[in-house]
C-alpha cells in the first residue's frame, strides 16, 4: 500500500476498533517507525505540506540529500561559463563537468567517483542547445536554470535510475502517479529501439502512459560530439483526470518534460560515428524550476517564489504596470512577455559573469552581449524603463541566489559593473534603433510590403549594435519578415572588411585605399604600364623609379597637383622592390626618398602598406616631408631588416609543412599561414590535438633543417610544367598564376608553389621553436612557431626550466608545502616563453611532484589523525564525567573530511547526549573545516546543528548547511581561530541555557 493510501485509510478508519488489534497496532507500529526516519519524515511532509512549503531552497536541497541517503557525493555545480571547454558556449547540462569520467579519460578524485548529485548551473543560449527566441514567449523556457542531476558512473545502471526517478517523484515529492508520462527510444538506423527502458517503466506505469520517441526527443547528445545514448522523459500532465497521452513532446504548456534520464553509452566522434563507452553510466537532468512550479502549483515557471522579488524590481522601472501572467494572444502589448524575457536574462548575466564570461563579440561574449540587449530593448520598449534599469536587477539576483551560490555575492560589484557599462553602451543605440525600425515598419507598411530587406537589417546589427535575432524579433511583433538571404549576403561583405581590418589599422584607421576594376580601367586607358616588381626578391637594392600615379581618398590625383606633408595616397611606380602582401606573407614597409632633378632628396613618404592589383604594385602611406606629384622620381628603400626578420619565417613554413607530413601523415594539408617579423603561423588539417611526442618529433626534424644548412632555390615555370614535378606542395584551394614560382629547400625536403620572399639557405632561420598548438576550427589546427633570437631565447628559456624542475624533483617528498611550491612553479611556467613540446613534458614532471608532495601529506596526515582521534576521544570522556551539555574543540586535522567523519562518529559513540562541534584549520590563516552533532533532546529544543555550523562560520565569511542533528561547513580563510571557537561556544551554550530556564 502506498503511504498516501494508508493514511487515507488511517484517517477514514479513525475509532475503528481494527486500530486496537494486535494486527492493526503492528501494522501502525511499522509505519509510524517509517514517518520517524529521515526520508520517512519527508515523504510524510510531502503528502501533508502546503504548496508554500515547497520554497525552492527546500526543493534543490530535498532532490540532493534523497540521492546522498542513496550513497551518491554531492558535487558542486561547475561554472555555467566552461572557459577550459571550447567545445562548449556554456554549461548546458549538469553532466559537463563528468565527460572525462563518460570518456574514461578522468583522473582522481573524479576517477573513483561512482554516484553523484548536485544543481547545475545552466545555460542555453547558443549553439546547439539554444532555447533563447523562446524565452519570453512561454511559461517554461529559460536560458538560465538550474538542472538537478544524479549519476552512476559504471555503478548502476536504467533499472535503479528509473526507481529512484519514480520513489522520488511520487513518495518524497508526493506527484500523483496518476498524471505521469514516461518515453522511451524507439531506435533508428544507428542505435536499437531501448526496449529494457520500456519494459522498466511499465513496471510502473499503464501501457498508454509509455510512449516511444525519436532521436529528435529520446536520444541525448551533449554537442556536436561527445558523450551520448538514448534517454527516457518523464513528463507530468498539470490538469490530471485524462488521457494525455498525445500531448507529451508536442510543447503543451500543461504537460511537460520534467526529468530526463539519460542511458549513456556511446561516444560520437567528429565523423559523426558511435562507439561503445568503457562503462554505461547514468546521467539525469530535472529541470528546477519546472519542478517547483509544479510542486507550488503554478501554472507557469515565471509564478514560483524565486521570480517574484525580479517582477516586484521591474515593476518599480515599469510605466505601463506589474506583471500579469498573461501569454501569446492575451499578451496583445507584450508586457509580460517583456517581464519574464529581462527576468529570466538578469539571471544568465549575473551567473555567467560571475563564472568568468564577459559579454563581447566572439563566441559566448556576443550570446551574453545579444542577451543583454533583447533584455535592454524589452525594458526601455515594451515596459518604458528608463536607461539603467536592467542593472538594478542584479542585486535582486544575488539576494535570491547568493546563499546557494556564494561566488555571485562575491562577484557582484565586478557584475554590476560589465552590465552597467554594456546597458549603457546600447541604450545610447537604443532609441536610434527603435526610431529606425519604427519608421522602416510605417514605409514598408505604407508601400504594402512585409519585409525587411537585409541591407536595412545589417544597418541594425552593424551601425546601431541589434544583434539579427533582435531585428527579426521585432519585426516578427510587427507583422513583418526580414530577408535573411540578404543580411547574409551582407554580412559576408563585413567579413571581406574584417579580413581588410588590420590593413586599414596601417592606413591609421582612414578609409582604405583600393584599386577596383574602375581604377585599373583608368590606369589602363591612362596608358599607365603594370608595375615591374620582379626586384622584390632581389636584398638591399636602393631602386629609383618614376611616380606614373597618386591615389587619393575621392580618386587619382591629377597630374600637375601635388600632394603634401601629411596627406595620406597610394603611390604607383614603374617599377618596385617593395613586396605587395600575398600567400600569407606581410607586406614590405619602408620609405620612398623624392629626389630633385640633380638627385637631392627633397621630400620622403613612409611606406605603411603595399598591395598588388591587376598587376598594378600601389604603395600606401603618409608624406612625411616635402611633396609628390605624377612624374616625381623616387628611390625605393626597402626596410631590409624586418624582411630578413620575414624570410626565414616564411621559409620555415615550408619546413613545416613538410616535417608535419613526415609526423602526422600524408592526409595533413595546409589551411592558411601568416608570415611577419615576429613569428609564423601555420593552419592545418588536423582532427585533433597534437601529443607532446607528435609537437617534439616535428621540431626536431626542423631544427634539423636549420642546422643541415640547406640550399632554398627558386625557379618560374609553366604551371603544367610545375604541377607535374613530383612531391610539389600547394595549398588547397589556392589558385596559382600560370607561370608560377615554383620555391625547393634542399635536395627532396620541400618543394612548393610560393611566390614570397625567402632566405638563401636556410642556415638564415639560426633557430626554430613551435611555441604553440590551438584548434582554429573544426579539423583545423594551428602552429605557431618563432625563428632566429625569438627561437633561441625560448629554447634557451626551455633549457632553464628543465634545471628547475630537476631541481624541484630531487626535494624530498615530505618538503614543507611542496604541492603548493609546485603549484606555484605550474603557473611561472605557464607565463614563459618556450618550446610548447618542453613545455608540455615539462607540466606533466610538475604535476608529478604535486602528487608526490599530496601523497605525502596524506600519510602525514594520517598518522596525525589517529594521534588526534586518542586526544579527542579522551577529551569526549572527560566531558561526559563532568556532565558537560557541549563540547566544542579545536582538532588537528587539517581539512581532511574523512578525518572529520571519524571524529564526528567518536563523539556519538562516547558523547550521544552531547552537542558537538569540531573546528580545524588547513593552515594557520587558511581554510575552516567545520562540523557539528546535536543530540534529539537538544534539537527538540530548537538547537539544531545547521544553524550552529552558519552562525560560527558567518565570522570567518564561510557557509555550511546540513540537518538538524548533523551539519558541517567551511570557510576559505580564518584569520582568527580564537574568535571562531568564542562563537561556536557562545551559540551552543545560548541555545542550552534557554532551554534549561
Amino acid at each position: 500500500m502506498r503511504l498516501a493510501a494508508f493514511f487515507g485509510a488511517l484517517v477514514m478508519a479513525a475509532g475503528n476498533v481494527w486500530l486496537v488489534s494486535s494486527a492493526g497496532r503492528r501494522f501502525v507500529a511499522k509505519r509510524t517507525a517509517f514517518v520517524s526516519s529521515a526520508l520517512g519524515k519527508r515523504r510524510f511532509n510531502a503528502l501533508f505540506s502546503s504548496e508554500n512549503d515547497w520554497t525552492t531552497d527546500k526543493v534543490r536541497s530535498t532532490f540532493v540529500d534523497y540521492f546522498l541517503e542513496k550513497d551518491h557525493t554531492f558535487q558542486p555545480s561547475s561554472p555555467s561559463a566552461p572557459l577550459n571547454d571550447p567545445t562548449l558556449l556554456f554549461t548546458n547540462a549538469g553532466m559537463n563537468q563528468f565527460k572525462p569520467i563518460f570518456l574514461g579519460q578522468a583522473v582522481e578524485p573524479l576517477s573513483s567517483l561512482k554516484r553523484a548529485a548536485n544543481s547545475q548551473k545552466c545555460i542555453r543560449a547558443g549553439g546547439k542547445h539554444n532555447d533563447l527566441d523562446d524565452v519570453g514567449r512561454d511559461t517554461y523556457h529559460h536560458t538560465f536554470f538550474e538542472m538537478l542531476g544524479s549519476w552512476s558512473f559504471g555503478d548502476y545502471f536504467k533499472e535503479d535510475a528509473i526507481k529512484y526517478a519514480w520513489d522520488l517523484l511520487t513518495e518524497v515529492y508526493g506527484l500523483d502517479p496518476g498524471r505521469i508520462y514516461a518515453t522511451y527510444f524507439q531506435g533508428n538506423e544507428q542505435v536499437e529501439a531501448d526496449l529494457e527502458a520500456k519494459e522498466l517503466w511499465l513496471q510502473y506505469l499503464p501501457p498508454e502512459r509509455v510512449i516511444g520517441c525519436d532521436a529528435k526527443d529520446n536520444f541525448w547528445e551533449m554537442g556536436e560530439t561527445g558523450p551520448c545514448g538514448p534517454c527516457s522523459e518523464i513528463h507530468y500532465d498539470r490538469v490530471g483526470n485524462r488521457d494525455a497521452s498525445a500531448l507529451v513532446n508536442a510543447d503543451d504548456p500543461d504537460v511537460i518534460e520534467i526529468w530526463n534520464l539519460v542511458f549513456i553509452q556511446f561516444n560520437r566522434d567528429e565523423r559523426g560515428e558511435l562507439a561503445l563507452l568503457p562503462a554505461k553510466h547514468i546521467d539525469t537532468g530535472m529541470g528546477l524550476e519546472r519542478l517547483v512550479s509544479i510542486l507550488q502549483n503554478k501554472s507557469s515557471n515565471y509564478d514560483i517564489d524565486i521570480f517574484q522579488p525580479l517582477f516586484d524590481k521591474i515593476a518599480e522601472h515599469s510605466q505601463v504596470g506589474p506583471y500579469e501572467g498573461k501569454i501569446l494572444e492575451q499578451d496583445v502589448t507584450l508586457k509580460d512577455t517583456a517581464y519574464r524575457a529581462i527576468a529570466d536574462h538578469a539571471r544568465t548575466l549575473a551567473f555567467a559573469i560571475a563564472d568568468g564570461a564577459v559579454p563581447n563579440n566572439e563566441g559566448r561574449g556576443y550570446v551574453l552581449r545579444r542577451v543583454l540587449r533583447r533584455a535592454t530593448r524589452y525594458g526601455q520598449q515594451i515596459l518604458k524603463a528608463p536607461p539603467g534599469f536592467f542593472a538594478t536587477l542584479i542585486p535582486v539576483v544575488v539576494d535570491t541566489f547568493g546563499e546557494a551560490y556564494p561566488e555571485l555575492c562575491k562577484k557582484q560589484a565586478n557584475i554590476m559593473e560589465i552590465v552597467r557599462e554594456e546597458e549603457e553602451a546600447f541604450s545610447n543605440m537604443l532609441e536610434r534603433g527603435i526610431k529606425f525600425f519604427g519608421d522602416l515598419e510605417s514605409e514598408l507598411k505604407r508601400d504594402g510590403k512585409k519585409e525587411v530587406s537585409g541591407e536595412k537589417a545589417f544597418f541594425l546589427y552593424d551601425t546601431l549594435g541589434f544583434p539579427i535575432d533582435l531585428t527579426e524579433l521585432m519585426a516578427e511583433e510587427a507583422g513583418l519578415e526580414v530577408d535573411m538571404d540578404g543580411f547574409v549576403q551582407e554580412m559576408e561583405t563585413q567579413k571581406q572588411r574584417s579580413r581588410e581590418a588590420r590593413n586599414a589599422a596601417k592606413s591609421g584607421g582612414d578609409a582604405r585605399l583600393e584599386l577596383i576594376a574602375e581604377q585599373t580601367a583608368w590606369l589602363a586607358d591612362n596608358g599607365v604600364p603594370p608595375t615591374d616588381d620582379n626586384f622584390k626578391y632581389k636584398s638591399d637594392v636602393e631602386l629609383s623609379g618614376t611616380v606614373l600615379a597618386l591615389l587619393g581618398i575621392d580618386g587619382f590625383i591629377e597630374k600637375g597637383t601635388s600632394s603634401n606633408k601629411g596627406d595620406r595616397i597610394g603611390v604607383i611606380v614603374d617599377k618596385s622592390s617593395f613586396y605587395a602582401e600575398a600567400g600569407g606573407q606581410d607586406a614590405d614597409t619602408g620609405t620612398f626618398d623624392v629626389l630633385s632633378e640633380s638627385g637631392d632628396i627633397v621630400g620622403t613618404f613612409v611606406v605603411m602598406d603595399v598591395q598588388s592589383y591587376g598587376g598594378y604594385i600601389l604603395h600606401t602611406g603618409v608624406i612625411k616631408e616635402g611633396k609628390l606629384e605624377v612624374g616625381s622620381i623616387v628611390k625605393a628603400k626597402v626596410d631590409y631588416d624586418r624582411r630578413r626578420l620575414t624570410a626565414p619565417n616564411h621559409s620555415m613554413t615550408h619546413v613545416l609543412n613538410a616535417a608535419l607530413r613526415t609526423v602526422l601523415g600524408d592526409s595533413v594539408d595546409q589551411r592558411g599561414s601568416l608570415c611577419n617579423d615576429e613569428k609564423l603561423r601555420f593552419d592545418f588539417s588536423y582532427k585533433k590535438a597534437m601529443t607532446a611526442k607528435q609537437l617534439a618529433a616535428t621540431e626536431i626534424l626542423c631544427q634539423e633543417v636549420v642546422a643541415d644548412s640547406q640550399t632554398v632555390t627558386s625557379k618560374v615555370m609553366p604551371l603544367e610544367e610545375a604541377q607535374a614535378i613530383d612531391g610539389v606542395r600547394a595549398v588547397f584551394g589556392e589558385v596559382y598564376p600560370d607561370p608560377v614560382r615554383v620555391v625547393s629547400i634542399g635536395d627532396d625536403t620541400s618543394i612548393e608553389f610560393c611566390g614570397g620572399t625567402h632566405v638563401d639557405n636556410t642556415a638564415e632561420a639560426e633557430a626554430f621553436a613551435i611555441v604553440e598548438e590551438t584548434a582554429v576550427a573544426k579539423g583545423i589546427r594551428r602552429i605557431t612557431a618563432v625563428t632566429k633570437y625569438a627561437a633561441e631565447q625560448a629554447i634557451e628559456n626551455g633549457v632553464s626550466w628543465e634545471k628547475k624542475v630537476q631541481e624541484a624533483e630531487q626535494l624530498p617528498a615530505d618538503t614543507p608545502e611542496l604541492d603548493k611550491k609546485a603549484g606555484t612553479l605550474r603557473k611561472s611556467l605557464d607565463e614563459t616563453f618556450m618550446p610548447i613540446a618542453i613545455k608540455t613534458e615539462l607540466r606533466g614532471r610538475i604535476e608529478a611532484i604535486q602528487k608526490k608532495g599530496i601523497a605525502a601529506k596524506k600519510a602525514a596526515l594520517a598518522g596525525r589523525v589517529d594521534r588526534v582521534l586518542n586526544e579527542v576521544n579522551a577529551q569526549l570522556e572527560e566531558a561526559v564525567s563532568q556532565n558537560k551539555r557541549v563540547l566544542v574543540l579545536n582538532v588537528d586535522i587539517g581539512a581532511d573530511s574523512k578525518a572529520s567523519q571519524k571524529v564526528m562518529k567518536a563523539a556519538q559513540t562516547i558523547a550521544p547526549d552531547m552537542a558537538f562541534m569540531g573546528l580545524s584549520e588547513e593552515e594557520p590563516g587558511g581554510k575552516l573545516l567545520a562540523f557539528a552533532l546535536v543530540p534529539e533532546s537538544l534539537q527538540e529544543t530548537g538547537f539544531k546543528a545547521d544553524e550552529w555550523v552558519r552562525s560560527t562560520l558567518q565570522v570567518c565569511g564561510g557557509r555550511g548547511g546540513g540537518k538538524p542533528g548533523s551539519a558541517q561547513g567551511q570557510a576559505k580563510e580564518c584569520d582568527d581561530m580564537d574568535k571562531v571557537l568564542l562563537e561556536a561556544k557562545k551559540f551552543a551554550e545560548s541555545q542550552v541555557e534557554a532551554h534549561t530556564s
